[in-house]
């Protein structure tokens, strides 16, 4: 290596005893400018939900002289038809879940473990119910069904897959992309387990979460559909609602709605927290 010159050497000390340029703080003030913009769409979207939900919550805490009263509250299991309601809306829902969990959980297991190829044309065909107006396919269904399928209020549970396939199918592929899949199925074919087995001890363990969700947002359609419902006859919940008297107790219409909407609110969060503790759970054994 050849040895510096007294030039080269005055040149580096030069170089070292310049000062550095200052960064620029247009970077700084853009970031800034763009976290408030995500503050102030956050407060305003949080305003359009948070406002109608603490009006209907408060007009169903009052009563007609307009103090705090639990009157709606009280008076809603024994209002007429409303008891029968539920019970059929719970009885589909259970069906719904049944048949939407049974049909669509293999499907997308068999997807992501064979035919990969497939996602993408499975998720064109799922975001399908979203584009269909419900209308159009109540109509098409009770023109092309016999009278005695007509007749059973579990057509609107078939309906309801239907409907809810978009939100089971993003659930599931969701918790299906967050785990290894195919390297469990494989290590369990390699120990001697047969599909069955391995939906039912590998796969499904670690997709719980993702399944609970998927039930919870099939419950809140369930309890949410009204044009389905009430053009195939049948009272549940969301019909009940439109069809009772306003004449006789309003608060008690608005009192229904609530417990749904914060019924599923807490369903959503009791399936998040599950799922934390859960994670919690398993990072302690692992350090353990």
């Amino acid at each position: 290596m050849a040895p510096l010159s007294a030039g080269s050497v005055f040149e580096v000390s030069e170089i070292q005893n310049e000062p550095v340029p200052a960064f620029s703080s247009g970077s700084t003030k853009r970031r800034r400018h763009f976290r408030i913009w995500r503050l102030v769409v956050l407060v305003l979207a949080g305003a359009y939900f948070l406002i109608p939900l603490y009006a209907g919550i408060k007009f169903s805490l009052q009563n007609s002289a307009g103090h705090f009263s639990l009157q709606a509250y009280d008076k809603l299991p024994s209002a007429p038809g409303f008891s029968a309601a539920l019970t059929l809306s719970l009885k589909i829902a259970v069906a719904t879940m049944v048949v939407s969990t049974l049909l669509m959980v293999p499907t997308a297991i068999y997807v992501h473990v064979r035919l990969p190829q497939l996602r993408r044309v499975l998720d064109v065909v799922t975001v399908l119910p979203i584009v269909i107006p419900p209308i159009v396919l109540i109509v098409g269904v009770l023109g092309a069904y016999p009278l005695w399928a007509k007749s059973s209020p579990y057509l609107l549970s078939f309906m309801y897959v239907i409907l809810a396939m978009p939100f089971v199918y993003r659930s599931l592929d969701a918790g299906l992309g967050a785990i290894d899949l195919k390297t469990l199925t494989e290590a369990s074919r390699s120990l001697g387990g047969n599909w069955l087995k391995t939906m039912w001890r590998v796969v499904l363990p670690n997709i719980r979460p993702a399944l609970l969700s998927a039930t919870v947002l099939t419950l809140a359609l369930v309890f949410g559909e009204y044009t389905m419902a009430s053009l195939d006859l049948w009272q549940t919940i969301p019909v009940w609602i439109v069809q009772f008297s306003i004449s006789s107790d309003g608060n008690i219409q608005v009192a229904a709605s609530m417990l749904g909407l914060v019924g599923t609110w807490i369903l959503l969060v009791a399936v998040v927290s599950l799922d934390r503790s859960q994670s919690r759970r398993t990072r302690r054994r692992m350090l353990g």
